[in-house]
Formats: C-alpha cells, structure tokens, sequence
C-alpha cells in the first residue's frame, strides 16, 4: 500500500503548482502567436534540383549568385537586366522553389535570412501566383524592416542578422502567415488559387531601391500540412 505523508505535501504542492504554471505559458505563447510553427506539418525532401536559379540573362551565374558553407548569397544591382530578354520586370537574382508548384492545400516555407545594411526596396521573398494578380505575397525590405509589399509592416529591425522565416499558405483556406523567430508577424487574405510556389532572394521593386541589394539563406525547407 502506498501512503503519503505530511512532509511530502509541500513537495507535491509545488510540483503541481509548476505543473499548471508550465500549462498557462504555453497557452499564452500559443494565443500570441509564439512557438514552432512547422508542427503537425509534413517536411518535403528537397534537393539542388528544387532550387532554380533566376539571374540577369546577361550575366555569368557567379557574377550575382554563391553557395558556400551552406549559404546562398544572392545580390543585384539597380541597373541590371531582367532575367530573360523579352522581360520587362525588375532585376533579380532569385531561389525559386521548382518541382513543388501548388493550387491547394496547407504549404509552408521556412528559411534562415540575412539582410546586409543598405539593402533597400528589394524583394526578399514572395509566394508566386494567384487568381487575381502575378503573386499571392511580396515581403519587401526597406531600411531594415519588413512590409507586405510596399505597404503593411511586417517586422523591424532585420539588418545585419540572421532571422528564422515561416510563411504558411492555406489555399483552401485563402489565409496568408508570416513569421519570424517563431513569433506570428502578419496574417493576410490569399489572391486565390492558381499555381503556385515560393521564391528568396533580392528582386528589385518599381520605386525607392538602393542601387546595391542582397540577401542570404540557408536551411531552406518546404512543409506541407
């Protein structure tokens, strides 16, 4: 038979105490958007193959793009060319995730990001793609922060160090997340299905960018729900 005694009960007492004070933490990281993101999701494997390089057509890959340690270095200049001929975008030297083109479902994106200081007006990431419209979402840079295009603060402060990127993308859903560091940045409605998938890297926007932008990744990896 086991038995408690008195002295046991401080012991007891405390542990539960700790026990519901660990359980109301974690619920409030979860109402305010903290935590691990990519859980319950489904990692996709990805190889070199998955990831297309987008450059300026006139210019040697190594010229705008290096891999090294890991790390994808990507950078622009303002007066480069497009990245075909008959284009008539914005310079960029772009990761676009190949192979894992989406219209519906739960995806996910997730990568390490670096944003030298003086990067400006450049296009860090985007979800390529939608009903109405060329993309779904653009997460530009603007001294240091982060906007939904060129207008809904994102983040702040991103220069010069590396930051964790989440973006989840229900279609079915028409919902749009973005995290950072694990904590919920922004939401936003989708543009509707059509084919989708998603890009990092330094894509110059029409107006207000430096004439130098570059970005860094690693550990890029796709999920799906």
């Amino acid at each position: 038979m086991c038995s408690l005694s008195y002295n046991n009960y401080p012991i007891l007492f405390i542990s539960m105490f700790l026990l519901l004070l660990l359980l109301f933490c974690l619920d409030t990281l979860k109402v305010a958007g903290y935590g691990d993101p990519t859980l319950g999701f489904t990692p996709i494997p990805l190889t070199h193959a998955n990831l297309k390089l987008q450059k300026p057509y006139d210019i040697p890959l190594n010229q705008r793009y290096s891999f090294k340690d890991g790390v994808h270095r990507l950078w622009v200049y303002a007066d480069d060319k497009p990245h075909e001929p008959t284009s008539r975008t914005q310079p960029r030297t772009e990761i676009r995730i190949l192979g894992l083109d989406y219209n519906s479902g739960v995806w996910q994106f997730e990568g390490y990001g670096f944003v030298p200081n003086g990067t400006s007006g450049a296009t860090i990431a985007q979800i390529h793609g939608a009903a109405h419209g060329a993309t779904t979402l653009i997460l530009r840079i603007y001294n240091g922060d982060i906007r939904y295009y060129s207008r809904d603060l994102v983040a702040e402060n991103l220069y010069d160090r590396w930051f964790r990127l989440n973006i989840i993308h229900d279609v079915d859903g028409g919902i749009v997340k973005v995290f950072i560091d694990g904590e919920k940045k922004f939401h936003t409605n989708d543009k509707g299905p059509g084919d989708l998938y998603f890009k990092c890297g330094v894509y110059a926007a029409p107006a207000n960018i430096s004439y130098y932008m570059e970005s860094r990744w690693r550990d890029i990896k796709i999920y799906r729900l």
